[in-house]
């Protein structure tokens, strides 16, 4: 061999090769209407959810998650494009968020725009009330929709928008045990598509979200569920009292459950259908637990489980007699705090739990960072990928939700919440006027928030400073 030669093909075998880029990660994301923190994997004894358990045991498990706000459309809204309800202009039911920040861009519609399959099935967006149902620019498919049937690829341009209407429950109860097949009701239809286009799309990358309706109202779950929890031993909530000194406006008067047949429009609801009403919630809980199961289930036969994200969310928490009150509608603790379970393949954390604060705004740059995209568009959180690598390390300082209230004697207004380390307080106020009343709840001696101590004197610096804290507003919460 000529010299050379020689020396140019030794040169050629010495260079360093690529590396070959790192597959694409999948995103399994998985919305639940109205669930709690109310599953085994987070502590509590005698809920039957096996499957979000085991995958708790694959992920991360968030104690302290907190939504924007507790209702379906503003929270969906917040999480789906990242933006903090006050700034999207998302604050009821009816807004589509499409009609206050036409530009904004969803989860989706960022992976889509990254090279990925995009599909929904079941709620993903907010649905009814006047709202449209979906975001034609967020899926690469037509959504396989909440009711548990396929959508149509394209609606009329010209049909005018959906109006709102009332929502009339009072011909039905608000639970019922049907002696029926999983796919019987929506979630198990919903499962089955899923599923199915798992199958379909499993050798490409993929956005899969899958939104189920339980454990929402009506608790109507199959009876095998129902049968899976002994009603005598359904504990009732503690606390059955409004907090003291916290203003009476602060609750919601269970308004969404009275308006079902049975259900007295005042006054407490009577222990035995609180039972039944607990009873039906956790039945509802174990059905949608079962549904996850079968979506985790393909995923290990597909052999998908180790390169796919799997996120689950409540998208709100939820009262169960807390307070004496029910469904989500108020600033507290239980309405704001929801469940957020992640799994990343690869990260250090797997199987533990994290005390750190977040936020749902979160979820966007966060599912950015893990796959590896270019940063959330105009995204307000903060990626807590490095809490799957190290759940104790020092986050933030603050968790902030906003709750909409007509305050009496001042008019329309807002309840503005920070909830930190140790404490929560709610700031009442209409418009630009002063402050109309606070509520402040010390969680280290009232985890339950029982006890407003805002008016005590020995507690006027610590409102002061959370005050501070809280027109400060979330960028002065992101850890350092």
């Amino acid at each position: 061999m000529r010299p050379l030669l020689a020396c140019a093909l030794a040169a050629l075998g010495a260079a360093p090769v690529a590396a070959a880029d790192p597959p694409r990660m999948n995103v399994l994301f998985i919305a639940v209407d109205d669930l709690r923190p109310e599953l085994g994997c987070y502590g509590v004894a005698g809920v039957k959810s096996p499957n979000i358990d085991a995958l708790a045991a694959r992920g991360v498990v968030f104690n302290r998650a907190y939504c924007a706000q507790a209702v379906c459309n503003p929270s969906r809204a917040a999480v789906l494009t990242g933006r903090r309800p006050e700034n999207s202009g998302v604050l009821d039911l009816p807004t589509h968020f499409r009609d206050k920040v036409p530009d904004a861009v969803t989860i989706p519609q960022h992976f889509k725009a990254n090279g990925y399959f995009t599909q929904s099935f079941g709620k993903i967006f907010h649905v009814g009330h006047g709202n449209r149902d979906d975001d034609e620019r967020s899926w690469s498919a037509p959504s396989f929709g909440a009711g548990g049937a396929r959508k149509e690829a394209k609606k009329d341009p010209a049909a005018p928008p959906p109006q709102p209407k009332k929502v009339d429950n009072s011909d039905r109860p608000p639970y019922a045990a049907p002696d029926v097949a999983d796919e019987a009701e929506a979630d198990g239809r919903i499962a089955a598509e899923a599923v199915k286009t798992l199958r379909q799309v499993k050798d490409k990358p993929f956005f899969l979200a899958v939104g189920f309706l339980k454990p929402h109202l009506p608790f109507v779950a199959p009876k095998k569920y129902w049968d899976l929890y002994d009603p005598s031993k359904i504990a009732l909530a503690p606390n059955q009292q409004p907090p003291k000194g916290a203003p009476a406006y602060a609750s919601n008067n269970a308004g969404e459950l009275r308006g079902y047949k049975g259900m007295p429009k005042t006054g407490p609801i009577p222990d035995d259908e609180q039972r039944k009403l607990k009873h039906g919630y956790y039945a509802c809980v174990s059905y949608m637990d079962a549904q996850v199961g079968k979506l985790l289930a393909a995923l290990d036969e597909l052999k998908l489980r180790d390169n796919t994200v799997v996120v689950l969310w409540g998208d709100h928490g939820w009262q169960l007699g807390e307070h004496g009150t029910w469904a989500k509608h108020t600033a507290w603790e239980d309405a704001t705090r929801a469940p957020l379970i992640v799994s990343v393949p690869g990260r250090k954390a797997a199987g533990q739990k994290s005390g750190a604060l977040v936020e749902f705004v979160d979820i966007f740059p966060s599912l950015a960072d893990a796959c590896r995209l270019p940063a959330a568009p105009g995204a307000e959180g903060t990626s807590f990928v490095p809490l799957l690598d190290d759940p104790k390390r020092a986050w933030k300082s603050a968790a902030f939700s906003v709750w909409p209230k007509n305050i009496p004697g001042e008019g329309a207004g807002m309840g503005r919440a920070i909830r930190t380390d140790r404490y929560r307080l709610v700031e009442w106020q209409a418009g630009d006027k002063a402050p109309a009343a606070y509520e402040l709840y010390d969680h280290t001696t009232d985890p339950g928030e029982n006890d407003n101590l805002a008016a005590r004197p020995e507690h006027k610096a610590t409102v002061e400073q959370l005050a501070k804290q809280l027109k400060a507003g979330w960028k002065a919460a992101v850890p350092k």
